[in-house]
């Protein structure tokens, strides 16, 4: 993730660390219970992003008395993931959990290892749905889209002007939650909102900047910015700071790493994302309840995930591993990427 994977996710189409918290009331593995060996696959090696799920993977694996362990390729193809999935099933791990790199690239490898009795969990990142029993996916389309509204919306006095500086006009994520926040402002909460412009800097740093500054000299009024892709928001920011006009409320989807400063320095209250140490912690929790039968994919069926706390399998073998998650000054230093 990794520019790549926040460029398609937030600018293309996705976080979040936090190291306290899930730990409270949950007691290690009871006398009996079952214990496996568990293949942890993210993208790619050295992102912190992944490294950050991984540090709840392991915190739920010492929870449970399961051995997670954790390795990639160091580049985030698929192609580059396939030798690891056949690794970790001549290994004799009992369930891969993976971050697929290409849905379609890894699909054969893990359609394989399924055949040999390995369970497959897919987190952050989908593959076909055939190649994996569940999905532990981000926070769904809406509830992000109206999230960053509401982030806007408590800040500005649910009122005033505002605009919305994404990725690409055609970027998928982007626009289903460009979607979700045009519908959100119709309810009457947000009805002294209004859109102004969207915007595209293209996931690209100097023409996110450009956007912005266009924003300003165009809309004298604008009250607020979203910005629902981590390098047009760091980019905003950064024109904000040194534009002096941090009274333009800047929100949307970024990295605690690139908006620390800006958030020191009161010049930007709140953004957000996902808690992705949740994620992790998340994704073994489904993996051991897959491996004890309590979970085969089918919807309606609910297992607790710890202290991270029940999770409900959807349509098409889909859990939601995590909600939106809003970074401010009081917890931003919690977390490391």
């Amino acid at each position: 993730m990794h520019r790549t994977r926040f460029a398609l996710l937030l600018g293309l189409g996705a976080v979040v660390a936090l190291t306290a918290g899930l730990s409270a009331g949950v007691a290690g593995p009871s006398k009996g219970a079952a214990t496996y060996k568990i293949y942890l696959l993210p993208k790619n090696l050295g992102n912190p992003y992944f490294n950050a799920s991984n540090q709840g993977a392991q915190k739920a694996a010492k929870e449970l008395g399961d051995t997670v362990t954790y390795n990639a390729p160091t580049e985030a193809t698929g192609t580059k993931q396939v030798p690891f999935i056949d690794t970790a099933v001549r290994q004799g791990y009992k369930a891969i959990i993976i971050s697929a790199a290409d849905a379609n690239a890894v699909a054969p490898a893990l359609k394989r290892a399924q055949s040999r009795g390995v369970k497959v969990v897919t987190y952050d990142a989908d593959t076909v749905p055939g190649a994996r029993t569940v999905f532990v996916s981000l926070p769904d389309f809406k509830s992000i889209g109206e999230a960053q509204i509401e982030w806007l919306g408590s800040q500005i006095g649910y009122s005033g002007e505002f605009a919305i500086l994404s990725a690409t006009a055609v970027a998928p994520n982007q626009n289903q939650w460009i979607k979700y926040m045009k519908l959100a402002i119709k309810k009457p909460k947000y009805k002294n909102m209004k859109l102004v412009k969207v915007a595209y800097g293209n996931d690209n740093d100097t023409k996110s900047a450009q956007e912005a500054q266009a924003l300003l000299q165009a809309y004298p009024n604008l009250k607020g910015i979203i910005s629902p892709t981590t390098v047009g928001i760091a980019a905003a920011a950064r024109v904000l700071s040194q534009a002096k006009k941090c009274s333009v409320v800047l929100t949307g989807l970024g990295l605690p790493s690139q908006m620390r400063q800006y958030v020191k320095s009161n010049c930007v209250k709140k953004f957000g994302l996902w808690n992705v140490n949740d994620l992790g912690y998340v994704a073994v929790y489904t993996a051991h309840a897959v491996l004890d039968g309590k979970v085969t994919g089918a919807a309606g069926q609910s297992y607790r995930a710890g202290s991270a706390g029940r999770r409900t399998v959807g349509a098409k073998g889909v859990v939601i591993g995590v909600p939106p998650y809003a970074f401010t000054k009081a917890n931003i230093d919690r977390f490391k990427f």
